[in-house]
């Protein structure tokens, strides 16, 4: 049940979006083995002069922020695995891995709440210990 969101310092097509979507998803499934339909990802477009970082030489413009969300749990084995994803993801898409990176909050399952359920009160439907 991670929540991400990647912000980025340049407009992208559609079909680009859905594919950074679907690089960030895809490492939060291989990583976190979280379930294929568990997917709450959003995408902002900043323009240039918005978005400043000094990860590279200058202000690259394929700089690459991705934030998630996510319960406490995992191991830093896990969390080792999943910023390697996602570079190597983003790296497919033409975004040079030193522009990307990554936030990872976590937060206990009480701090979650749907449908007026706390997550700990429900079966998630996987292991949020890997």
């Amino acid at each position: 049940m991670p929540s991400s969101l990647i912000e980025v310092r340049r407009s992208y097509t559609q079909d680009q979006q859905v594919a950074l979507i679907d690089a960030v998803h895809g490492a939060l499934v291989a990583a976190f083995k979280i379930p294929q339909e568990d997917r709450f990802i959003r995408i902002l477009s900043y323009e240039p002069h918005a978005m400043v970082n000094s990860l590279a030489a200058g202000v690259a413009d394929d700089y690459t922020r991705v934030t998630v969300d996510c319960f406490a749990g995992r191991s830093i084995e896990a969390k080792r695995r999943f910023y390697t994803e996602i570079v190597e993801r983003l790296e497919k898409l033409g975004i040079a891995r030193g522009n990307v990176s990554i936030l990872l909050r976590e937060s206990p399952p009480e701090n979650w709440g749907a449908g007026g359920i706390a997550a700990c009160d429900y079966d998630l439907g996987f292991n949020i210990n890997v």
